[in-house]
């Protein structure tokens, strides 16, 4: 499904274009965009929103509970 592998997904990164912290879902198309955008989901769950993979930053370390990417 044009899905990118990345090695934060499933770990919280921090988003420098917004300055938000959530967690990395996918790196992914969004509609007709010509380039994937990177997909985060904020503590919580609530609403996820898009940012550019370059604006991903200081990821979570790996702990025995970080989820399987």
């Amino acid at each position: 499904m044009l899905h990118r592998d990345h090695p934060w997904i499933g770990r919280d990164v921090e988003d420098t274009a917004t300055g938000r912290r959530g967690t990395l879902r996918a790196i992914a198309p969004d509609g007709d965009k010509p380039r994937p955008v990177a997909w985060l989901q904020p503590p919580g769950g609530d609403t996820e929103w898009t940012t550019d993979p370059g604006s991903l930053a200081a990821p979570a370390p790996i702990t025995p509970d970080t989820p399987a990417p």
